[in-house]
């Protein structure tokens, strides 16, 4: 009876099943990279906004609450942008013809918000309240990083769901007592743990089981 494969068929064959294996798990990789790389999760992300506003002059160097602005923040979930009679409570006397802050002038002028991009953004199936967060003691600083240093205000997190899981499944770490939420410069003790596990009885908060739970974000 004739062959049917060649002598070299074998090693064809291996090489075949060695390519599709590693174009496989190549693959896998690739597409899990690209899933948490800076253009899918928009970390560093700078939108263009109609005020060149910096949190680095306001709240860093003149060192303005966050709530002044944010005025929402402690009492619903949205922790809201500043209205622009806000922003007139000082610029109404200061730099009162500056070209940038001419779109702030026109709003106050036409009565019509003004129109600011936002920068963290969760999808509409996440359910995510800013007031209960601060309540429990995490700092705003927590999730969108150093804004005090931030002139033009970029995204520092992912806000994706391994992300939020990460801090749900051990929340210990990243509390604070109720006088440093909102502390840029707050400098944790040496048993930050310890601190974050007296918080969390102070604080009744839930147990990792509990509060990684999917209704607790997607109701």
């Amino acid at each position: 009876m004739a062959q049917i494969f060649s002598p070299t068929a074998d090693t064809w064959l291996r090489a075949v099943l060695i390519a599709l294996v590693v174009g496989t798990v190549g693959s896998l990789l690739l597409a899990g990279g690209v899933a948490r790389s800076q253009y899918v999760t928009e970390v560093a992300r700078t939108p263009m906004q109609p005020v060149p506003f910096s949190h680095k002059h306001h709240a860093g160097e003149l060192g303005i609450d966050c709530r002044y602005c944010h005025t929402s923040v402690e009492t619903s979930a949205d922790a809201g942008f500043p209205a622009t009679h806000v922003c007139m409570t000082c610029h109404s006397q200061l730099w009162t013809q500056a070209p940038m802050l001419a779109p702030v002038r026109e709003s106050l002028a036409e009565n019509r918000s003004i129109n600011w991009k936002r920068v963290a953004r969760v999808p509409d199936f996440v359910y995510f309240r800013h007031d209960i967060h601060i309540a429990k003691g995490v700092s705003c600083f927590e999730c969108h990083g150093r804004v005090d240093r931030m002139p033009l205000m970029y995204r520092a997190k992912a806000f994706e769901m391994h992300w939020c899981l990460d801090c749900h499944r051990n929340p210990a770490p990243h509390l604070r007592p109720q006088n440093a939420v909102l502390e840029a410069d707050w400098t944790p003790p040496a048993d930050r743990r310890g601190l974050g596990q007296a918080l969390m009885k102070l604080y009744h908060i839930k147990a990792p089981d509990q509060l990684t739970h999917c209704a607790v974000c997607h109701r």
